[in-house]
């Protein structure tokens, strides 16, 4: 039975080569639409502002029956960089087309279970975003479908993007 060569792990198939990918990576990409106008908040602890956005992002898929089904998945966005948490709070409004990208956090807190002084608490769970870019983008037409269909017809990309990125 040989061994491993020289820096690989013993499962390692690579023979030794370093991998691009990292073996931890807390990476998060959303496309979707802002579904309320951005929130600038003030955090407890330090007084910092920041922004949180809620994006919507949506599946589909087809059904047993051939039919389409469709869920829509509500996302919390936390912007903690003072100038891009100012730039969205002013530049994005809801319905806004958005990209995001950033890394899922989690928030555990308590919360009593019934009224009196003794009863049990409930540790819950909360995830967000927290966001290091947020760029707009804009089609330039109401409806996408348009957009795409007079784009790919003059050869011209269907959509154009602005970047904040602070």
């Amino acid at each position: 039975m040989g061994s491993a060569p020289s820096g690989a792990e013993p499962n390692d198939t690579s023979g030794g080569r370093t991998s691009p990918i990292p073996h931890n990576i807390n990476s998060v990409t959303l496309v979707g639409f802002v579904g309320a106008d951005p929130e600038q908040r003030q955090a407890r602890n330090n007084g910092s502002k920041f922004t949180v956005l809620s994006v919507a992002t949506q599946r589909s898929w087809k059904t047993a029956e051939d039919e389409w089904a469709f869920k829509t998945e509500w996302h919390r966005v936390c912007i903690f960089r003072p100038r891009l948490a100012e730039h969205v709070a002013t530049a994005i409004k809801k319905g806004t087309h958005v990209l995001v990208e950033g890394e899922l956090v989690s928030s555990t807190y308590e919360r009593p279970n019934g009224k009196s002084k003794k009863s049990a608490t409930t540790k819950i769970t909360s995830w967000s975003i927290r966001a290091d870019i947020v760029r707009k983008l804009d089609r330039g037409e109401p409806q996408p479908e348009a957009a795409a269909s007079a784009s790919t017809a003059s050869g011209q990309a269907p959509e154009s993007s602005e970047e904040i990125h602070y």
